[in-house]
């Protein structure tokens, strides 16, 4: 690709919980990763389709739109199959089979430290 360099350094974070989501930006932006934010499965498969530097998504399962962070899942690692995919719920731990193959599950709350570990894990950087 020509012109702009991208770090690969970004994550989209995507969660209806709109002051989770921005505490889930301090800690990875804290970390220095660059986030986006979405609030629904929509809004976040147009930004995907927009743009080529995010090198991981970070989705709730549960969320208002379309489908759940489950399904988005799904559908971004058949779409995109080197994304980095890390699913994360409140309520219950998602069984490993139910989520694309080399994704990871958070349980809510997220304990910063752990968060960061697995994000460096999954992206390598």
């Amino acid at each position: 690709m020509h012109g702009t360099m991208y770090s690969a350094r970004t994550i989209l974070i995507v969660e209806s919980n709109h002051l989770l989501g921005l505490l889930t930006a301090d800690i990875l932006q804290a970390a220095g990763f660059a986030t986006i934010q979405a609030e629904n499965a929509d809004e976040a498969w147009a930004i995907l389709e927009s743009r080529s530097d995010i090198a991981l998504l970070l989705t709730a399962v549960k969320m208002a739109g379309s489908m759940n962070g489950t399904k988005l899942a799904h559908a971004v690692h058949a779409r995109w199959p080197t994304m980095k995919i890390i699913v994360a719920s409140g309520r219950r731990r998602e069984p490993e089979d139910e989520l694309p193959a080399g994704s990871r599950f958070f349980l809510k709350p997220y304990d910063a430290d752990t968060m960061i570990s697995e994000v460096h894990s999954l992206t390598g950087l």
